[in-house]
């Protein structure tokens, strides 16, 4: 498979590794029309670099995020973005923390912004579910460059496809050529756990066949994707008429080897049939199925019959219709989402329309699971969000995180309207309902020394400890210095902040919990290898031998 590479991608390759592991400070929660610190809630904005903020997600959210959105930086040269990741090496450093300029200013655009987007990507990986997708928003600017690295990331087998979103914009102004599409690449972690989505585009009239329960078409068709084969129709195939003879032909198809005679319904005669067809996989089930109906792959009921002309036709019975087009249209625009956000009392530029986040999360086909934004903006990810939810009484949660200072007085602020109701007189907005938890990027958990932060908390250092160990949500244990036992592993943190501790005979009399292998982390331990064999014990330094992830 081709790779891209760039100046820098040794560097940021494996670099969300590297990024500090920080605590997410709770500020505030806003429910019932105010701010309190008395309640908690599943969607969560966070003020912070998306990057560290991401890696703080990782101990209560890895590989359970269902759907992701993202709306990065294009790198139109007009943007004027800067992030500095802090890379250790001193020269990107300084390189990224420059302010990106136009084509023409800054030669090395395109490979900052790939610096700037890979590692995100890399984390945004590690938290999607394995039945999750994400979709990326982006221009002509870098949509070569991310495909490639998406594909190298996700997976190229794991790509969905690349929608086209019609901007409907202002197109009266002169142009070459008017731009007025974007793109949004979609992905899944593991393209076999994709659903075929329960949706019907929105630009399909309500008159189309596809709102039927029963659709039927006829499977004979003739092209270089469906080559001409011979097929045996059996004694008892059905039909939609009573009785007749269809005579053999070879004159129009399908070709009939010889004379079908019908009767009651069903065929009397075993008859070979020649053409191309476009179910062929399905029909041939359906026919070593007894001529039983068959599931197809979208769930399906088929069954097959012949008509009175000669054609063979399938029909199709659902519960769900489904009909998602790669072509978006008709699904707002930017400008019309900035006049919105103006009778909110917010001016924000650029702001992705309501229509087109609702239309995207509606591909899934649950109704409760987490919805990721990195790039928040002004938030029209929750407001999608809770506007479905209101609609169909789903328990949709969103992960907002926004680095700009702007998160909480439009970002926040605009989710607080969307919850109670905004606009006035015909202009009005009922309100959602919901809630959120407002977060702020906190301490790091490592000083620059490596040694433990000791401010933020032994909670979360042992939240820290047993997700780098398990992989799996952290809960408090009444009995002291236990983490908790995972597949017959019992993990202890042996930790007091004002003195030393050793792992010796006095403490394994203390151990409460039965296991069949325990893990102790202290700072020093005098067993011998023999009792720790013997208990199946195995010894880990603080802070040597906690797992930077």
């Amino acid at each position: 498979m081709p790779t891209l590479h760039w100046i820098g991608k040794d560097k940021v390759i494996n670099h969300h590794q590297d990024v500090p592991y920080k605590i997410l400070e709770k500020r505030y929660t806003y429910c019932n029309g105010i701010e309190t610190k008395n309640a908690t809630s599943d969607n969560k904005i966070i003020h912070g670099d998306n990057l560290e903020a991401l890696k703080s997600l990782l101990p209560e959210y890895e590989g359970k995020i269902k759907c992701i959105y993202i709306d990065p930086p294009y790198n139109t040269g007009n943007e004027g973005w800067v992030y500095n990741d802090n890379v250790s090496h001193p020269k990107l450093k300084k390189w990224l923390g420059e302010v990106v300029g136009k084509e023409g200013e800054d030669l090395s655009r395109h490979d900052k912004w790939l610096c700037m987007i890979y590692p995100r990507l890399k984390l945004l990986h590690k938290l999607l579910a394995d039945d999750g997708v994400i979709f990326i928003s982006i221009d002509d600017n870098e949509y070569q460059h991310l495909k490639l690295i998406c594909d190298e990331i996700f997976s190229r087998k794991n790509f969905i496809t690349t929608f086209t979103w019609r901007t409907d914009g202002n197109f009266d102004n002169q142009a070459k050529i008017k731009i007025n599409h974007e793109y949004i690449l979609c992905y899944s972690k593991r393209a076999g756990y994709f659903e075929f989505p329960e949706l019907i585009d929105l630009n399909v009239e309500e008159t189309s066949k596809l709102f039927n329960n029963k659709i039927i078409n006829t499977i004979v068709k003739n092209g270089p994707k469906n080559p001409i084969s011979k097929i045996k129709l059996p004694i008892g195939f059905k039909t939609n008429f009573k009785s007749g003879i269809i005579k053999k032909r070879e004159d129009s198809f399908p070709f009939f080897h010889s004379d079908a005679i019908v009767d009651d319904y069903k065929l009397q005669n075993n008859v070979i049939v020649e053409s191309g067809w476009s179910s062929k996989r399905i029909f041939e089930l359906f026919l070593a199925n007894n001529l039983e109906p068959v599931i197809d792959t979208k769930g399906q009921l088929t069954k097959f019959y012949l008509t009175e002309n000669g054609a063979i036709e399938s029909e199709k019975t659902r519960e769900k219709q489904s009909h998602v087009i790669s072509s978006l249209m008709n699904m707002g625009s930017t400008q019309n989402m900035s006049n919105e956000l103006k009778t909110m009392g917010f001016s924000f530029s650029f702001p992705k329309p309501v229509t087109l986040i609702k239309y995207l999360i509606s591909v899934f086909n649950s109704k409760d699971f987490y919805i990721l934004d990195s790039f928040a903006g002004s938030g029209t990810t929750a407001h999608a969000v809770l506007n479905l939810n209101k609609e169909d009484g789903g328990n949709r949660k969103f992960i907002l995180v926004e680095m700009e200072d702007y998160a909480n007085t439009i970002t926040a602020e605009r989710i607080k309207r969307v919850i109670d109701g905004y606009g006035k007189d015909k202009k009005n907005v009922e309100g959602t309902g919901g809630d959120f938890d407002y977060y702020e990027l906190g301490a790091p958990l490592f000083l620059n020394n490596e040694l433990l932060n000791e401010e933020v908390g032994i909670e979360r250092i042992q939240e820290y400890v047993w997700y780098s160990e398990t992989r799996s949500p952290y809960e408090p244990q009444e009995e002291h210095y236990l983490l908790g036992a995972y597949n017959g592993t019992a993990y202890y943190f042996y930790y007091e902040r004002d003195r030393l501790t050793t792992l010796d005979d006095s403490f394994l009399r203390v151990i409460k919990t039965k296991a069949e292998q325990y893990i102790i982390y202290a700072d020093n331990c005098l067993l011998d290898d023999r009792l720790m064999d013997k208990y199946h014990i195995i010894f880990k330094k603080i802070p040597r031998d906690i797992s930077r992830f």
